[in-house]
């Protein structure tokens, strides 16, 4: 890995959590802040430089100026329409790249992007490249563990999100004693947890608080330097307050955000979070 390592930034705190382990190891961050994603108070910690989609000249001559040869896409970014994206004019000789990147989910879109970077000569690396630590482990981080019936929730959910994956919907599914009762979409984990909660309260789930598991891991045939299932505290209190028992995650290919903090909310929840396999 490079001395100085390009930090694509969306938004949330991933990127900011990425920058801080470099930094821990020695490596020099450059966030590259996309408009209107990167939160503009936080990044100021940072040397950084703004950057918006569908400026691949600006962005690959950025990239150059910092000496960054190495690149990594972290962070949430609300898909835009080609219409809505000013284009310059590396990206208008690119695209046809550019749209078949679009045609398809986002991990057909960030391994796309991914693409025309390299053939430009930059080096698109992954979290377990650049800040391994923020991965979840396998085994039970938590207080509580899973039980027979949630282990049973779990391998359902795998086999979904298994059968899934190639139509690159979705990295979460929701099990409850056997039975998938919502697999996430466009909206998200957060959005899936609050739909269960919905369904709880409409008399829709009729099994008790305290069972069921969202499993969350990675697309089959998904670039793992891209979009790897995240997991943190807003999602420990979204599973709670769908009723689930636990999160289930793929080890070593789930991001856990703000650990310390995520396992104290689920150990305050009696929920378990635990690395399965992958």
């Amino acid at each position: 890995m490079s001395s100085t390592v390009g930090v694509i930034a969306g938004g949330g705190a991933m990127p900011f959590a990425v920058a801080e382990s470099l930094v821990a190891r020695g490596v020099t961050p450059v966030l590259f802040a996309l408009r209107g994603a990167c939160d503009p108070v936080r990044v100021e910690k940072f040397r950084h430089r703004w950057i918006s989609v569908g400026q691949l000249g600006r962005a690959t001559r950025l990239f150059r100026e910092e000496g960054c040869r190495d690149l990594i896409f972290i962070g949430s970014l609300m898909r835009p329409s080609l219409s809505e994206i000013r284009l310059d004019l590396k990206t208008l000789r690119l695209l046809g790249n550019v749209i078949g990147a679009f045609r398809g989910g986002d991990d057909h879109l960030l391994s796309g992007v991914g693409r025309i970077l390299e053939q430009d000569g930059f080096r698109m690396v992954g979290i377990k490249d650049v800040a391994p630590d923020l991965l979840m482990p396998e085994g039970c981080v938590t207080r509580s563990t899973p039980g027979d019936v949630a282990w049973q929730d779990i391998a359902r959910g795998r086999e979904v999100l298994a059968a899934l994956g190639p139509f690159d919907i979705g990295q979460a599914a929701v099990a409850i004693d056997g039975h998938v009762v919502a697999v996430e979409d466009i909206e998200g984990t957060d959005a899936l947890l609050a739909r269960v909660a919905r369904l709880r309260d409409d008399g829709r789930i009729r099994a008790a608080h305290g069972r069921g598991v969202l499993v969350k891991m990675p697309k089959s045939g998904q670039d793992l330097r891209f979009d790897l299932p995240t997991i943190g505290p807003r999602t420990v209190e979204g599973a709670a307050a769908a009723g689930l028992a636990g999160i289930a995650v793929a080890a070593g290919n789930t991001i856990a955000a703000e650990p310390q903090a995520m396992i104290k909310a689920a150990d305050a929840k009696r929920l378990f979070v635990i690395g399965v396999p992958a």
